[in-house]
């Protein structure tokens, strides 16, 4: 009678052998999903963790899944301890950025932005003369605190900065920080009213002290009552006014509070910008390369309630130089993702940031809407760097938005927009330009 030969002791349990199978998935999934963005040696990431929120707030509820795991230009970063070498070195010298400082109107107004007329707007797009006052807000005094105005003018290096208003969304602390991050970048966050109470009441601050921390974030409360009524448009202010809020600072990224950033700044700031020797580096838009793809998504699915004014908006830019997007021009796409925009401070990137601000004021708090038709009518050029919609999503994590009672009307991001927006003949001064759309993206 022969011998019996038992199976190995491993190989015994199916669950086990899945359990292998799971994990080797796992990790191949993992290192596979990272293909858009590389480092050429780990860096020293910061161990502890940032904060310890209570369970109550539920930062990390409600990611927004991401089906992308490659594309066609990835992402190098430097070493880390060179990135910092090389931005401290920036940061000392003052005139390394090689550009003249904005002159600013200083006027009192009953708006923060001055509320000019759109023939006033567009005599400061050509600004190729030195010496010129440009509109750039501040017509109204930015309601926060002294010492909150004095810390952010000390920051003289990197600024990330977000807000929350009307408590749209959760504090969520960056991922991935190198050990001498903190001591090179500072994170400004600001909030109304509405989102410190929400804070307080899950015990993550006092309302009564002075200067409020949560992890990396300085918390700076704004009085928003003294500003814009619509809070999406508060949100603008420190968005695009950046480099008035933090006179000092050489770089800035500004990061939607719906984001939670994975990579850390330095090296975000040194590969999309520095490398790329740009002005300003922002994300692709997921589907739409057309300025009145978006105008069209924006009114089909509620994003900003008076259609009319879009329209009117839409009118205005092809009446004054709105093209549709072409291989003809030298960026990817007229539409950018706007959630994460990374800034060199300098006259022009400066200067796009007040002529984009002043769009905003006169129409609304769509920055999508404007974004082309500022960067294409100004003069000088800006220096883009538009990035694969893939880096964007191997950078940062998107969340959705705090949940409210009733709900939104919220519709489908992937189906496209149509010809429908413009109806009873009105689109007369946007025809060619729709003829030229819907010929280039309907053959």
């Amino acid at each position: 009678m022969g011998k019996l030969i038992s199976k190995p002791l491993l190989c015994q349990s199916k669950l086990f052998c899945f359990s292998l199978f799971y994990l080797f998935s796992s990790l191949f999934l993992a290192l596979s999903s990272t293909k858009c963005i590389f480092r050429s040696s780990p860096f020293d990431p910061i161990q502890s963790p940032l904060f310890s929120y209570p369970t109550s707030y539920g930062e990390h509820k409600y990611a927004v899944p991401t089906l992308r795991s490659s594309c066609d230009s990835p992402v190098y970063f430097s070493d880390y301890w060179e990135v910092l070498k090389e931005i401290k070195e920036i940061c000392k010298n003052s005139t390394a950025l090689g550009s003249k400082p904005l002159r600013y109107m200083q006027e009192n107004a009953e708006n923060f932005g001055g509320n000019f007329s759109i023939e006033k707007r567009l005599s400061y797009f050509d600004h190729r003369e030195d010496g010129v006052e440009i509109p750039c807000g501040f017509f109204k005094r930015f309601p926060i605190s002294n010492s909150d105005r004095i810390s952010m003018e000390k920051c003289d290096g990197l600024v990330v900065i977000s807000a929350i208003f009307n408590d749209h969304d959760k504090i969520r602390q960056p991922k991935g920080l190198g050990s001498k991050s903190l001591d090179y970048v500072c994170f400004f966050l600001f909030v109304d009213d509405t989102t410190l109470k929400g804070l307080d009441y899950h015990n993550m601050i006092s309302r009564k002290s002075k200067e409020k921390k949560i992890g990396v974030w300085r918390i700076v409360k704004v009085s928003t009552s003294y500003l814009y009524k619509n809070a999406a448009m508060n949100g603008e202010i420190p968005k695009y006014l950046i480099h008035r809020l933090f006179p000092n600072s050489k770089y800035s990224i500004w990061v939607d509070s719906k984001l939670q950033l994975v990579v850390d700044p330095l090296l975000l700031i040194h590969s999309l910008v520095i490398q790329e020797k740009v002005d300003m580096a922002v994300s692709k838009h997921p589907y739409y390369v057309h300025t009145m793809e978006e105008a069209m998504a924006t009114a089909r699915w509620k994003k900003w309630w008076d259609v009319d004014a879009l329209k009117t908006q839409m009118e205005t830019y092809c009446e004054n130089g709105l093209q549709p997007w072409s291989p003809e021009k030298p960026y990817p796409t007229d539409v950018p993702d706007t959630a994460l925009i990374l800034r060199k401070h300098g006259a022009t990137t400066n200067l796009f940031s007040c002529l984009l601000f002043n769009e905003l004021e006169a129409f609304n708090p769509r920055d999508q809407l404007g974004f082309a038709f500022v960067r294409d009518e100004m003069n000088p050029k800006l220096n883009l760097n538009m990035f694969e919609v893939e880096v964007f999503e191997q950078v940062a994590i998107e969340y959705r938005h705090n949940l409210k009672q009733g709900g939104a009307n919220v519709g489908p991001k992937t189906l496209r927009a149509s010809s429908d927006f413009f109806v009873n003949g009105s689109c007369s001064k946007c025809e060619r330009y729709l003829l030229k759309m819907w010929g280039e993206t309907h053959e």
